[in-house]
């Protein structure tokens, strides 16, 4: 299918940025791509998203092949009636998923380096990886959001018939 070789683009992008940044930069050396906006920032994350659960590497490494099977499965399962929304959002979280796993198994971290400042706020530091995962999920709930609207349509058809 497609949207294995999407995940695969996805892993391979995601990977080969990390390496960039882990081999040409220092831990906390930033490179500016627009202005104070937009740094390119050598860090290193123990947790999940935006640090949360810190060090908890065993938890990820049970976890995250559990989730991985499930989204091949549940992409096998609906090879036939799911939408081209609802594939493009497995693969991309399919492809960050393992990207991030990757890291975790072999080094207990993960490199992510694309830091984004508004004003005084700075958005947790993240990666390609951690964005396939976003808006994976992002395009899953919308695609589900839309199929829910698609039934309450057919439906409300259905009783005026």
């Amino acid at each position: 299918m497609i949207y294995y070789f999407i995940a695969l683009i996805v892993f391979l992008l995601d990977q080969g940025t990390k390496w960039i940044i882990a081999t040409q930069m220092r831990l906390g050396e930033q490179r500016s791509v627009i202005g104070d906006f937009f740094l390119i920032t050598s860090h290193r994350n123990t947790g999940a998203a935006f640090s949360i659960l810190e060090g908890q590497r065993w938890f990820f490494l049970v976890i995250t092949p559990i989730v991985l099977i499930g989204i091949v499965w549940y992409m096998q399962k609906m090879k036939q009636s799911g939408s081209k929304m609802l594939f493009l959002g497995l693969s991309l979280i399919l492809g960050g998923a393992v990207g991030n796993f990757l890291d975790r198994a072999l080094t207990g971290e993960v490199v992510d380096f694309l830091q984004f400042n508004f004003g005084n706020y700075t958005f947790p530091i993240f990666n390609i990886a951690d964005s396939g995962i976003v808006i994976g999920v992002g395009l899953v709930l919308l695609d589900s959001l839309l199929s829910a609207k698609k039934g309450e349509n057919n439906q409300k058809s259905e009783e005026l018939q």
